[in-house]
């Protein structure tokens, strides 16, 4: 009787607590997307153990009725979206708002293909490299690759060195922005091709000119970046291997990479090559001591969490080249008869070996960014970069010296980035942003030979402002201006009969420290101020016809090189010398480009007008003897430029049938001279034809025809050298002929390629035949053309694994 009363004394009690608790609460709020804050219409809201769902309106706006205290769970989701759940211990009406990424698809997709410079929000005129051909270049370089756009070619030393050039211009007026961090290799030197495999970009982007002002103000030239696969957000596995051979080297590459991924956003990635190629062959001799070898890594690991992320990535690239053999030569008369006559003056079996000329280089990158989403602002990304560049350059020495670099450089650079994207009001963006830069170069004394390059420290300051706004549905605009301050402190010693035949002890006396016997210590400084902006516009004519009208202007200040040259440049065997009292140059560029597209045909014409002021190149005029042989002497100076040219793409397209067209051409001027500028790219006509059988595993048949014209506008920098006529005893004067460019070329090239699947892993096999007739020829733009031809024909199998 008594556990019955307690029994109905409890049920009582339990009643009494169920009737007591508030079951009238409500939660209600907004979803909206993560990106520009717009309400998310027919988002699911449920609390799935109440059984309780509610679709949001119009407006984003949802409300749940009738809920009672108590902990529960709310979550939400919208198709393309990542669900997001949160867990609340209820007490009264709550208002809970949700950010979504949407169309969370189509973003894992653009990570998975790299985030491209997006020239179809602005007025640059680029052009765009996809992976897919990318890959087809995986024994090749960054140079070889960009060859294929039209308006870029190459600065060649040898066929392992390769630079790209834009439009007429390379090296420091080039900027290479590879995963956001922009190159600081010693990219100054004409042999010093950019260092980043090619085997780690997903795409590449090419800005001729300077409007890219975020990636800085000094791209007179242009703005190559370089994207690296980027990890979806989702639980993944992605990866790929490819294998080339080549039979001029004899060698290959092996590239893999792979990237875990996972839905709460974590991932990791690790990429690699590896490359070995003996010595070339041209189509009649074996081009000794060209061989090289690459091993390149990138690490990386991350968290994207849509709003807000952080990731840290780390690059290596490691390579040995060697340096044609025939390019260095023991006196005047050997080097008057090595670029006079029409084979090198040294030639040898193939060999795997890498010997002296040569060069090691090796190039690191460490990277930390960071960003978050601001509501009702934009993004917020801050980003730290070091790079740790290390050169040697190694020359035929005697007496035991043979391991001992004639050139070791060092350079060390750290960069901090800031930069806010205002992306709030319709139809207007704006980019903010701050970059410092800490530079030292050092230069190892043990070498035993003069510096070319002195120490020196270099600071740098860089700020900018870009915006972009859509007037209409045809009309869009955008602007941008920047700011970049440089100082140079260096020490440097000079001979001092130099010094005053170049009148420096009058013009710079305030650099003067002291005199150490015959020579006289020296701390120049600078102080660079520069200014660039760029205005274009962007017209939708038709929706097959787009105008694309661009106006920038550039400032560069020269860099170390230009100013300190001042001995042997070993990899290209020549002497350089600098000038102190060179200005900034000052660039104003005009680009205009007309696409279009009707039925089956496409075309892109781009022409440019470029106007440099204080120009900086280097010309020949003279040979001179040192103790380790006769070279010649580069000097460098300024004059007033004008560059005119055009850049022509068109396709056309007839069922399988696919042709394609790239057309070059630039006219330099030296305005100040009256006459052509130096190492100006000759006209460039490429034609493609292709041929695609789908229904066979996707084969293709390609046929490549390159023409290359002769430059016929060149100056005249031939020089005549006194040397003994061994036959009657007596000095006689020789003229030297480094001027006269080669003659056109024609080459043609042939590539097919087809598709296998095995269970889930799908195969790719390529083969590329470079030269197809092994034609003789000579490359105007490359340093070594004096001493011998190209390389004859070279076949390449690839094979390609994804999985």
């Amino acid at each position: 009787m008594f556990q019955m009363r307690i029994l109905v004394f409890c049920l009582m009690a339990f009643t009494s607590f169920t009737y007591s608790q508030n079951c009238s609460l409500n939660i209600s709020g907004q979803v909206i997307d993560l990106h520009d804050n717009s309400p998310l219409f027919g988002a699911v809201v449920q609390i799935e153990s109440l059984n309780k769902v509610v679709y949001t309106n119009e407006k984003g706006h949802y409300k749940i009725e009738d809920i009672c205290e108590g902990l529960l769970e709310i979550k939400v989701s919208h198709p393309f979206c990542e669900p997001k759940t949160k867990s609340l211990n209820l007490k009264s009406n709550t208002e809970i708002n949700f950010r979504l990424e949407h169309h969370l698809e189509e973003l894992n997709e653009v990570l998975l293909k790299g985030k491209l410079y997006n020239n179809e929000n602005n007025s640059s005129i680029s052009n765009q490299i996809k992976t897919e051909t990318l890959e087809e270049f995986s024994n090749a370089s960054l140079g070889d690759a960009l060859k294929n756009i039209s308006g870029v070619s190459s600065l060649n030393t040898g066929n392992a060195i390769v630079k790209p050039i834009i439009q007429g211009l390379h090296s420091s007026r080039v900027l290479v922005i590879n995963d956001n961090v922009r190159l600081h290799d010693q990219q100054w030197g004409v042999d010093h091709a950019p260092n980043v495999d090619i085997n780690s970009a997903a795409n590449i982007t090419v800005i001729k000119g300077a409007s890219a002002l975020k990636y800085g103000g000094d791209a007179v030239g242009g703005t190559i970046v370089v994207e690296p696969k980027k990890a979806p957000i989702k639980d993944t596995l992605i990866g790929k291997t490819i294998v080339t051979g080549a039979t001029n080297g004899r060698g290959g590459t092996l590239a893999s990479n792979l990237i875990k991924a996972y839905n709460n956003g974590f991932n990791y990635r690790i990429q690699g090559s590896l490359k070995r190629l003996g010595d070339f062959k041209s189509p009649d001799y074996q081009l000794s001591n060209t061989g090289s070898r690459a091993n390149n890594l990138s690490l990386g690991l991350g968290l994207n969490k849509i709003d807000y992320g952080i990731d840290f990535s780390y690059k290596l690239t490691d390579s040995e080249i060697g340096i044609l053999r025939a390019s260095h030569i023991g006196n005047t008369r050997d080097l008057v008869n090595a670029i006079n006559r029409q084979t090198p003056s040294f030639v040898d079996d193939f060999s795997y070996d890498i010997n002296n000329p040569k060069q090691k280089v090796t190039h690191q990158i460490y990277k930390l960014k960071a960003f978050k989403k601001l509501k009702n602002i934009g993004e917020l990304s801050l980003q730290y970069a070091f790079q740790n560049n290390r050169r040697k350059e190694f020359d035929v020495r005697r007496g035991g010296r043979s391991d001992l670099a004639a050139l070791d450089l060092e350079l060390k650079t750290h960069t901090i980035l800031a930069e806010l994207e205002w992306d709030q009001t319709e139809n207007f963006d704006s980019n903010f942003g701050v970059e410092f830069n800490a530079q030292n170069n050092f230069p190892n004394p043990r070498t035993g030979v003069r510096r070319l390059i002195p120490d020196y420290e270099m600071l740098s300051f860089g700020t900018y402002a870009t915006s972009l706004f859509q007037l209409s549905d045809t009309w869009e605009f955008d602007a941008g201006i920047r700011y970049d301050f440089s100082r140079i402190d260096a020490v440097k010693y000079y001979i001092t009969s130099r010094w005053e035949d170049l009148n420096y002890d009058e013009t710079f006396p305030q650099f003067e420290v002291e005199y150490i016997g015959n020579q006289i210590e020296t701390n120049p400084k600078f102080d660079y101020h520069n200014f660039s902006a760029t205005f274009g516009a962007t017209h939708q004519l038709s929706e097959q016809m787009k105008l694309i009208m661009n106006l920038s202007s550039a400032s560069r200040a020269p860099n170390p090189s230009e100013l300190f040259s001042d001995g042997l440049h070993h990899s290209i065997s020549s002497i350089e010398r600098g000038d102190l009292s060179l200005s900034p140059e000052q660039s104003y560029k005009f680009g205009v480009g007309f696409q279009g597209s009707y039925k089956n045909f496409g075309f892109n014409f781009q022409p440019y007008a470029n106007f440099i002021n204080n120009y900086i190149l280097m010309q020949p005029e003279d040979i001179e003897r040192t103790i380790r042989g006769a070279f010649p002497v580069y000097q460098y100076s300024q004059t007033n430029a004008r560059l005119l040219g055009f850049d022509l793409t068109a396709n056309y397209k007839f069922q399988k049938l696919d042709f394609r067209t790239n057309l070059a051409y630039i006219h330099g001027e030296d305005m100040s001279n009256n006459e052509a500028l130096i190492d100006m790219p000759p006209t460039n006509w490429s034609n493609t034809v292709r041929y695609e059988f789908d229904k066979f595993q996707n084969l293709y048949l390609e046929l490549n025809s390159q023409f290359v014209f002769k430059q016929n506008r060149f100056p005249n920098n031939n020089f005549e050298v006194e040397i003994l006529n061994t036959e009657t005893g007596t000095f006689e004067d020789v003229l030297v002929d480094i001027s006269t460019p080669p003659e056109a070329y024609h080459l043609l090239n042939f590539s097919s390629g087809m598709d296998f699947k095995l269970d889930k892993t799908k195969f790719n096999i390529n083969l590329r035949i470079n030269n197809l007739f092994n034609t003789n020829y000579r490359n105007y733009l490359n340093r070594q053309r004096y001493y011998a031809d190209e390389i004859g024909t070279n076949v390449m199998l690839q094979l390609k694994v994804n999985y």
